[in-house]
């Protein structure tokens, strides 16, 4: 399969009108990325408390933010989240991310969601790389 880049992507497109509009920072020497926001109530599933569909999305970007730190084209292939507490609403949040291993085009990466340096959920995930960009 082809990917073709593009400016859409749910989470950091600027051209999706429906997106979140993440914008990462990366740190090639540290292999990690980061993310400031604040999570409206479009994103809320019960009352008051962010989607969990919506963490996990961000921990997921986030890991591949990480890894573009290193490289071009990356899809996730696994991803297991721990959810900690609810995220509430309207509070802004930090999602970070780092490669921890990397063994041939499969990279681990471990990625947090926090207020005020609390941990409010948490992920692991294998990340693939489908090019040769990857330094």
């Amino acid at each position: 399969m082809d990917f073709e880049k593009d400016r859409g992507c749910f989470v950091c497109g600027p051209d999706n009108a429906q997106g979140m509009h993440a914008d990462f920072t990366l740190d090639e020497q540290q292999q990690a990325a980061y993310c400031e926001m604040e999570l409206g109530p479009s994103y809320q599933g019960w009352q008051g408390v962010v989607h969990g569909g919506i963490t996990s999305t961000l921990l997921d970007e986030a890991g591949i933010y990480a890894c573009r730190s290193q490289g071009v084209t990356f899809v996730t292939a696994e991803l297991n989240v721990r959810f900690r507490k609810p995220v509430p609403v309207g509070r802004k949040v930090r999602v970070s991310a780092q490669v921890k291993e990397r063994r041939r085009r499969i990279y681990k990466v471990v990625s947090q969601l926090t207020i005020e340096d609390e941990i409010y959920a948490e992920a692991e995930a294998r990340v693939m790389c489908l090019d040769d960009s990857a330094r």
